[in-house]
């Protein structure tokens, strides 16, 4: 590396707007706010539902008779 281009490398710390979670990461900037974390975000956290995904699924099933084809087959 050539001395005196690169920027100073940090320890700095990262504070989530949402939940106030905050954790260390080595960086160039100053100061890093963010808006959602690994902490507090659904899809991280396992709270996120897939209801509109499901709905398709039942809806394509419906449409072509899958379940009542599988029904009479009993």
């Amino acid at each position: 590396m050539k001395p005196g281009i690169h920027p100073k490398y940090t320890v700095q710390k990262v504070k989530c707007s949402t939940c106030g979670h905050e954790y260390e990461v080595g960086t160039t900037a100053t100061n890093i706010r963010i808006d959602t974390c690994s902490n507090c975000h659904p899809f991280y956290t396992g709270q996120q539902t897939f209801i509109q995904a499901a709905g398709r699924v039942e809806k394509f099933n419906k449409r072509y008779g899958l379940n009542e084809k599988k029904q009479d087959n009993k």
